[in-house]
């Protein structure tokens, strides 16, 4: 029989009570799981159908590296907010908003005839990005019985976690198939299911109050913060005039100078509107934790290693070694496994030792694996150059990103876990955005370097002890700065995680009397970061 969807008991506290066993609790999870399953593969794919898009659109290296980066762009400046506009005006109706905007770029993206159109649409997706990632897990956080919650969020983890191992593999079938416009032209189906169910089936949550899909949905009740818009433009538009400044420099234009200086400049305005406004979306104070902000540090580095690593690591599988789309997806398989199979064991080694030390060997085990990664040229053999590169580099995954998620949640009060992790979030993916557009003008990769495999391995092996080198600056600050919870800390913790690109498993713990299961003290906290 089945449980009901809400019991007025089950409000006293204000919360909605929605049971997992229950109609609507199904109706929930397969919306929230095929919502942020289409910004998980996305953000998997495009890596690999990169050269076959560069073939296809007459596109320059440059051209690849706004492919990724204007989708990156916009969803790391905006995430924030996206979060923000949920709790204002409705959880559901921004998820849905963030959907139907999605799948909309993505047909542009399909369509697109030139490059140019296609960088647009990209920026275009970031943004539905920005306001269905937050979104999907705030609505399980929102409607769902304390009860069943942790039990709701793995189950979304666990099926995200899935579609992030996929989707490399996904993506390459679709490029050596139907095309590398079915990378994208695949979010529209899901979208068109995604959509429908949401409206039909999912309770309306905003500002800490619930109410059933069926009262119509609205703004609800409850105090909400102010909307930090100024901040969030400004430090959108450091980001992305630092990136054009990075990609551009090859061309040695006047606007580049330009570029990075008003980078810098609004980069320096962000700081001082963050610190005088009263409700900032990234809280100056929050960095009072030194733990805090040492494990921001090391999580800048790491994401911007693995960001380089895996932008080269498609193009250098296809260019050089001479893999097909699918082969070069299947082979980064083995990464991902590794820490499907084998990440919960870290977070439970990572809560009996401390941090410090998974901190600190997770980016040295990656570090070796991208110096391994200089084995793969012409002809490189999967079994003998490729893969020992890629498990080394998986079990430094497994030691390292369930760690530093725990630890970022667990370096703040319970109330900000949400708040931590949305910058955190922001932090990962700002640094794969940099490194992206960093990582060519370093290595001196010229602007068709990747239709010569000579041309294009020999900038692959200076970018590769590049980006262990930044491993071993995470591995140094993780070392020197980080610390063990004291013991009995009121704080969440999450113990597990499936991907890079999927949000940490069980990511709603603590300890004490907020730690009990279903305790009315216990708070939600937010997603890991993604690459």
């Amino acid at each position: 029989m089945a449980v009901p969807a809400r019991d007025a008991s089950d409000l006293s506290d204000g919360r909605p009570a929605v049971r997992i066993a229950s109609p609507t609790g199904k109706w929930i999870l397969l919306t929230t799981v095929l919502g942020s399953s289409m910004a998980l593969l996305d953000s998997t794919v495009v890596n690999v159908a990169l050269p076959t898009i560069g073939r296809d659109l007459d596109a320059s290296l440059a051209a690849l590296q706004w492919t990724v980066n204007g989708y990156m762009l916009s969803l790391a400046g905006l995430i924030l907010l996206g979060g923000s506009l949920g709790d204002r005006f409705g959880r559901r109706k921004i998820f849905v908003i963030g959907v139907v905007w999605f799948a909309a770029a993505s047909l542009l993206c399909g369509l697109a005839p030139n490059v140019g159109v296609l960088i647009a649409a990209r920026v275009l997706q970031g943004v539905g990005g920005a306001l269905l990632t937050p979104g999907s897990l705030a609505i399980i956080q929102a409607s769902f019985h304390p009860d069943d919650r942790a039990r709701a969020i793995g189950l979304w983890s666990g099926f995200g976690g899935v579609g992030a191992a996929v989707g490399p593999f996904l993506g390459g079938w679709l490029v050596d198939g139907p095309g590398w416009r079915w990378v994208f032209l695949l979010n529209i189906p899901v979208a068109l299911v995604c959509a429908p169910v949401a409206l039909l089936h999912v309770p309306e949550s905003a500002g800490g109050t619930s109410r059933p899909a069926e009262a119509g949905g609205g703004e609800g009740g409850g105090s909400h913060r102010g909307f930090d818009v100024l901040g969030a433009v400004l430090g959108a538009l450091s980001l992305a005039l630092v990136t054009y400044a990075l990609i551009e420099a090859p061309g040695g234009s006047p606007l580049v100078w330009v570029a990075a200086v008003a980078g810098v400049a609004a980069g320096v305005a962000f700081v001082y509107v963050e610190r005088r406004r009263p409700d900032p979306m990234m809280p100056p104070d929050i960095f009072a934790s030194r733990q805090f902000t040492a494990v921001n540090l090391v999580t800048l580095c790491v994401y911007a290693a693995f960001g380089g690593f895996f932008f080269l690591t498609a193009l250098q599988l296809q260019v050089v070694a001479g893999y097909s789309a699918l082969q070069a997806g299947t082979a980064l398989l083995p990464t991902t496994a590794l820490m499907l199979l084998f990440s919960a064991r870290s977070g439970e080694l990572s809560q009996r030792i401390g941090p410090r030390i998974p901190l600190t060997v997770g980016p040295l085990l990656c570090a070796a694996g991208m110096l391994l990664m200089l084995r793969v040229g012409e002809d490189a053999s999967y079994v003998t150059d490729v893969l020992p590169a890629l498990l080394v580099m998986g079990l430094g995954m497994v030691t390292l990103v369930a760690p530093l998620t725990a630890t970022v949640l667990a370096s703040v009060d319970t109330g900000r876990a949400g708040l931590a992790s949305g910058i955190n979030n922001a932090a990962a993916r700002a640094a794969g955005l940099v490194a992206v557009a960093a990582l060519p003008l370093l290595t001196g990769m010229g602007p068709e370097a990747y239709r010569s495999a000579e041309a294009f391995d020999a900038a692959f092996r200076r970018a590769m002890p590049l980006c262990a080198g930044v491993l071993l600056v995470g591995a140094v600050l993780a070392f020197t700065m980080v610390r063990r919870p004291p013991p009995g800390c009121l704080r969440p913790e999450c113990h597990t995680h499936g991907s890079l690109t999927a949000p940490p498993l069980e990511p709603e713990r603590s300890r004490g009397v907020l730690g009990a299961p279903g305790s009315p003290g216990a708070k939600p906290s937010g997603a890991g970061p993604a690459s």
